[in-house]
């Protein structure tokens, strides 16, 4: 072997393993959008952030979570959707629906994962529940649904009681299935 074809090789192998780094993909970032505001929502981040440690993704080692609150101001969320699309994060993580709507309407590729308390048909967010369809999954835990039993069950605990209310963010997509 000649000296040229020897620096050649050597000098090939030296400089492969940080090629090969250059190319390992980036660490990978969730886009966690949310109507409220930090504080109140720190149970439900705290939570968020177990579960992704139980599944092995620990936030700042080989995870990167980009939050985004409302802070009650609805009309914001389309824009802090927007941003995290043009982030470009590789999912989007939503509670309730008006950020799931945001969301849906700021990206059909990036998935988005949503939690939310509606009927997500019913909503529009997906098309069927065995085939939600588009870049959405998720859960619901159907409080809307519940909502006539919550008040036939408080009725009957507090019968002398003759008027009921419930505040309501009129904002809130759920606002007149709620009441």
């Amino acid at each position: 072997m000649r000296r040229r074809e020897l620096v050649l090789l050597l000098s090939g192998a030296m400089t492969a393993p940080r090629a090969l780094r250059a190319q390992q993909k980036a660490m990978p970032v969730i886009g966690f959008l949310a109507a409220g505001s930090p504080g109140p929502g720190a149970p439900f981040v705290a939570a968020f952030r177990q579960g992704l440690r139980e599944a092995g993704y620990v936030e700042g080692r080989n995870l990167a979570i980009e939050y985004r609150w409302a802070e009650g101001r609805y009309h914001q969320l389309p824009a802090l959707a927007a941003e995290l699309v043009g982030r470009k994060v590789d999912v989007i993580a939503t509670g309730g629906n008006p950020p799931t709507l945001a969301a849906k309407g700021a990206t059909s590729t990036i998935p988005i994962f949503f939690l939310t308390g509606a009927d997500p048909v019913a909503t529009g967010l997906i098309a069927s529940l065995g085939r939600p369809g588009a870049n959405l999954t998720g859960f619901s835990i159907l409080t809307v649904e519940l909502m006539p039993k919550r008040l036939e069950l408080l009725s009957e605990l507090v019968p002398q009681a003759g008027v009921i209310a419930q505040l309501v963010n009129p904002d809130n997509s759920n606002a007149d299935r709620i009441i």
